[in-house]
């Protein structure tokens, strides 16, 4: 009778156990039934604990495509760490899982090298995950990637929306590129061709804004009186993001030309005849994360941001551009895009 073993069904459980092996300088404490991790809750007065769950998406597409697999796994931890930010908590440790049809080492271990850089860009903890080899289940040369992290937040210093009022200002900060949204639209409209010729801008990774909005946010007095609501522009973008953190009964006002858009997102919308409406609520048009803060407690923050001139007033209302010193500092630009009024469509793209 033919001997059948785990190893001719598709799955090495030796390579399974290199792999492990390979990643373990990465992580912290890998090989146990479960991650632990220290939460030092003498640090906070009343902690919540804040979670999240996400995955690349069809990004890996142009991973497969192209062959490079580095900067996914950063996709992946800024997809999860930047969700719980929006609450106002500081991300402690992530978990991953990655399902392929053939355990590839060397381009899992590439991925396994992006998570681990994503979690020291968000200063948190790689405590583990899974990685299932499933024959059968995937094409050769692809995986999925899912991704888990678990934040802390003050429950006085959640940050949720609940104080957004009109007149409220919205402050944009510049993406790195479409981040991990998007992409069933991108490959609808290139060519494999054209895939490859932009593959350096289709692939940057998602930028973490962690570090650089918690110091932010210690470095306000009153911060839930200046900053009340944070939106990570994600799919749904402008039209269905940002409304999370608005109060019903008020909507915003977006001013589409009070920041220079990527030229990508130009070629994608001219090149597949997108409208205006859709490539808003698809991609976020070289915003990845966005502020809702008071007017008059918000000065505090446009002066970190570097308010640099107004330019004029629509509907009795002041835009100013926000270029500058604090978000500068860390690398990031930013504007006012926009305002919350008390009538009106929810949402208003001009």
């Amino acid at each position: 009778m033919k001997t059948i073993t785990y190893k001719k069904s598709g799955v090495d459980i030796d390579e399974a156990d290199r792999f492990v092996r390979a990643i373990k300088p990465l992580t912290k404490g890998i090989g146990g039934f479960g991650g632990l991790f220290k939460f030092e809750a003498n640090k906070y007065k009343d902690p919540y604990l804040v979670s999240s769950t996400d995955g690349v998406g069809t990004k890996l597409k142009i991973a497969f495509l192209t062959g490079r697999h580095d900067t996914v796994g950063i996709d992946l931890v800024g997809m999860n760490v930047n969700d719980i930010l929006c609450s106002g908590a500081r991300p402690l440790f992530f978990l991953d899982y990655i399902a392929t049809g053939k355990l590839e080492r060397r381009i899992l271990v590439d991925v396994v090298k992006g998570i681990a850089e994503g979690c020291r860009q968000a200063g948190c903890a790689l405590v583990g995950g899974e990685t299932a080899e499933m024959p059968g289940f995937y094409k050769k040369g692809e995986y999925d990637l899912a991704g888990f992290c678990v934040g802390a937040v003050d429950k006085q210093e959640v940050i949720n929306g609940s104080r957004i009022k009109a007149g409220d200002i919205l402050v944009g900060i510049e993406s790195n590129g479409l981040h991990s949204n998007g992409y069933s639209l991108v490959r609808k409209v290139f060519t494999k061709k054209e895939l490859i010729k932009y593959a350096d801008e289709l692939l940057k990774p998602t930028r973490i804004y962690v570090k650089e909005i918690l110091s932010l946010l210690s470095t306000i007095d009153y911060r839930l009186s200046t900053v009340k609501g944070i939106a990570h522009i994600t799919g749904g973008a402008f039209y269905d993001k940002i409304p999370r953190v608005i109060p019903k009964g008020l909507s915003i006002r977006i001013d589409k030309d009070s920041w220079p858009v990527p030229e990508i997102f130009k070629i994608i919308q001219e090149k597949g005849n997108v409208p205006d409406r859709d490539i808003y609520r698809t991609l976020n048009m070289g915003i990845g994360l966005v502020l809702v803060m008071d007017k008059d407690s918000g000065g505090k923050v446009i002066s970190f941001l570097g308010a640099k001139k107004s330019i004029g007033r629509t509907e009795n209302r002041q835009k100013v551009i926000a270029e500058g010193d604090f978000l500068a500092k860390q690398g990031l630009k930013s504007w006012v895009i926009g305002e919350v009024v008390s009538s009106g469509k929810r949402v208003e793209i001009m």
